[in-house]
């Protein structure tokens, strides 16, 4: 995993490099199979939480969905490669693990939602697996 305690500021882009970004990851990836996340990302959705970190070079070049009351999703206008998952309240942005330009460095940290992960596919190893109901009460707890 990255070593975030130095702040380390990783670099990104989109498929077609119309947006670039840096952010600064909090942790190590996780995989969310909500089924928001698996329809907009068409599989399930590795995002790293990079906090209020994240700097795109060029604003222009993304387009910001209202997916929720609590949530935004950003893509690239050019390409369409899925960006951003920003809670609407601040402080939380998950980059698309795919989108850093060495997605290798994240350790598999944890799997969410998981009661909506489809029979189709199962991720190998041991890491913390949370309900809907208690990544909600995460966010309630942090508001």
């Amino acid at each position: 995993m990255t070593d975030t305690s130095h702040a380390e500021r990783l670099t990104g882009r989109c498929l077609c490099g119309a947006v670039t970004f840096t952010a600064v990851p909090k942790h190590g990836m996780h995989a969310c199979h909500c089924e928001n996340c698996r329809r907009w990302t068409g599989g399930v959705y590795l995002g790293v939480d990079c906090g209020d970190s994240v700097e795109v070079a060029t604003p222009e070049a993304v387009a910001v969905y209202d997916s929720s009351d609590w949530a935004t999703r950003s893509f690239c206008r050019a390409c369409g490669s899925t960006l951003f998952w920003t809670l609407k309240g601040g402080g939380l942005t998950a980059v698309s693990a795919q989108a850093f330009d060495d997605p290798s460095v994240f350790a598999f940290e944890s799997e969410i939602f998981i009661e909506s992960k489809p029979d189709n596919y199962d991720f190998a190893g041991d890491r913390d697996r949370m309900t809907g109901e208690e990544v909600m009460a995460q966010f309630a707890e942090g508001a």
